[in-house]
């Protein structure tokens, strides 16, 4: 692999019926940034939003940002627009509700000049509550975008399954051409996994990505001085929710790990699936407390998932 001189990093952001207070709250981590304005650009995907904000941010203080639209629906198809759409050589994802440390892209610049062989990296995501969680949120905070791995990096390489410390989307800094390999399978229409859309909460794409990265011979990292927080909503707190969200992304977690073939578990008949869910009712205690109704809903997802294999 050639060393590659990243001389301008690309921020990329998709949103979709962005809350302009988060948005906001995003755009001042980025304005803050030590790094030069110069030596990086700003890409705000409009994901089909059925509100236009585009007046209603202030874009004016940086001098190399512009918002684009994608009509496709869905977070996979908006990060496609924006790799698209990115000059640098380098491409930061951003969350619209993802405050970054102050010194994150001077920190990534840093980092990949000094590892040519690194393809894909992130950090810590901190929580930041707008509302007191209640005590058992701890259990979900993978499910979350939440996580602190401690303060040793982590570098790691493809062994035929999915690697323990792998990067989040959220944060995640990666080498464009690191990425061709995943563009290209999107593009051709060979993957059939596809982040949220709309009120689907199934997820995939950043464990595709990071999957694609690494069987290229590309290394991924985690680098503890990389920091986010990450802005998270009395709604996103809610039993409801997260039961949804858990069943959702254990599902899709199958499918991704099928499509690459590193799923450990075999297929299920699908008639067994009343059964199985009734059997994992009684075993979570689902009625016993909201932690475990959702933990149960995360079984329900699993099940569906191993159903779903070659279907």
């Amino acid at each position: 692999m050639n060393f590659i001189m990243t001389d301008l990093i690309s921020v990329i952001i998709p949103t979709y019926n962005p809350n302009l207070q988060r948005l906001g709250q995003t755009m001042e981590g980025l304005k803050a940034q030590t790094l030069a304005y110069q030596d990086w650009e700003l890409i705000i995907i409009d994901n089909n939003s059925s509100v236009s904000f585009t007046g209603k941010i202030d874009l004016s203080w940086q001098p190399n940002s512009k918002i684009v639209s994608e009509p496709r629906q869905g977070l996979t198809y908006a990060r496609l627009k924006g790799f698209e759409e990115a000059k640098g050589n380098v491409i930061v994802m951003i969350d619209d509700d993802n405050i970054a440390n102050k010194d994150y892209l001077e920190q990534v610049k840093n980092i990949f000049k000094t590892n040519d062989q690194l393809g894909a990296m992130g950090g810590k995501s901190l929580p930041l509550f707008e509302s007191t969680p209640p005590s058992w949120i701890g259990d979900f905070h993978t499910n979350l975008a939440v996580r602190n791995l401690g303060d040793d990096v982590i570098i790691e390489e493809w062994q035929n399954k999915y690697p323990e410390f792998a990067p989040i989307g959220a944060g995640m800094a990666v080498r464009k051409e690191a990425l061709h390999a995943y563009i290209n399978k999107i593009k051709t229409g060979k993957s059939t996994i596809t982040d949220r859309q709309g009120s689907n909460l199934a997820s995939g794409g950043d464990n595709d990505m990071v999957i694609e990265i690494l069987k290229a011979g590309w290394q991924t990292a985690y680098y503890p001085q990389l920091s986010i927080r990450h802005i998270i909503p009395k709604e996103r707190l809610q039993p409801e929710y997260l039961a949804r969200l858990m069943h959702d992304t254990n599902r899709s977690w199958i499918q991704v790990l099928e499509s690459h073939k590193i799923n450990p578990w075999t297929k299920i008949p699908r008639w067994t699936l009343p059964l199985r869910k009734l059997k994992a009712w009684f075993n979570y205690r689902a009625w016993a407390s909201p932690q475990n109704y959702i933990k149960w809903q995360g079984a329900c997802g699993t099940f569906e998932g191993l159903a779903d294999i070659n279907n």
